[in-house]
């Protein structure tokens, strides 16, 4: 199995198709297959490389909470990149892995030539009071995750959840598929994520001197009923100077999942129009 080494800790990726790099990270409900319909599209025409984040086996599952965190999750693109031999590339996110992106884009400047952000902003508020109770909910839930595993009535919570039965309602096939692959995930990994992560990692709201100044073309993607993530996408629309904001109707929050075949179009136009150097600043 092909491993790139971030920190002692071995990340296992895919690579598919020849030509400019796409670098695809997965969300927390998920892991590198979820992105399957986008590497068959992309890898057509692009290296698509798509990693399992740090807790998600195939990668190494670190039973040190310290090795959990924001931190780590942007410098895990990094490692990535570096080990493929990939200077610049587009990044293509979802949720978590969205919120990985643009923090690896703000501190690298000129690494990612492009941001996909699908699903940005889940826990990010203006409320200091909804920000410290969604803080105490996903230590909660990694502390449960960590104890009981996705065997059970965690996955079956995550899969009925408000912004993801949408996908059972137009494609119970595809759910089915989901819900089995979600069952098998690392309760260990997932509840540091949880805790380390989730809980831990920045207001989207508190970054904002610096995505004003943050030039990269940017697509964000998000559902109309992906209700958590809607008032962050709202804010990063009005705060990045260069990024365009595209809403797929009675949609949740797994965008990519749902709607495979309009998410694809909407990311190939995106980068057919930043790659012949028309996606203008607004």
């Amino acid at each position: 199995m092909p491993y790139a080494l971030s920190d002692g800790v071995r990340l296992y990726y895919e690579e598919t198709g020849t030509g400019y790099p796409i670098v695809f990270v997965h969300e927390f409900g998920a892991d590198h297959r979820e992105w399957e319909a986008q590497v068959q599209w992309f890898g057509r025409e692009y290296r698509c490389i798509a990693f399992a984040a740090r807790g998600y086996p195939p990668s190494d599952v670190p039973e040190d909470e310290r090795l959990y965190g924001q931190d780590f999750a942007a410098a895990d693109i990094g490692a990535v990149m570096r080990h493929c031999g990939v200077e610049r590339a587009h990044l293509v996110g979802c949720s978590m892995g969205s919120f990985a992106s643009l923090l690896f884009a703000l501190r690298n400047p000129g690494r990612a030539s492009a941001l996909v952000l699908a699903g940005v902003g889940s826990g990010s508020t203006r409320s200091a009071a909804a920000r410290e109770e969604f803080r105490r909910t996903c230590a909660a839930r990694g502390d449960a995750l960590t104890r009981d595993g996705w065997d059970g009535a965690h996955a079956e919570e995550t899969g009925h959840g408000p912004t993801r039965i949408q996908l059972k309602k137009k494609n119970p096939r595809g759910w089915a598929e989901y819900m089995a692959r979600l069952r098998t995930r690392s309760g260990l990994g997932t509840g540091m994520t949880m805790r380390r992560y989730q809980g831990m990692r920045d207001s989207i709201f508190d970054w904002e001197q610096d995505l004003r100044a943050l030039q990269v073309p940017t697509l964000l993607a998000v559902g109309d009923e992906d209700t958590p993530c809607l008032e962050a996408n709202l804010f990063l629309k009005q705060t990045l100077p260069n990024c365009g904001l595209w809403v797929a109707p009675r949609t949740g929050h797994a965008i990519n999942l749902e709607e495979p075949a309009a998410f694809n179009e909407a990311v190939a136009s995106f980068l057919s129009t930043v790659e012949r150097g028309r996606w203008s600043l607004g």
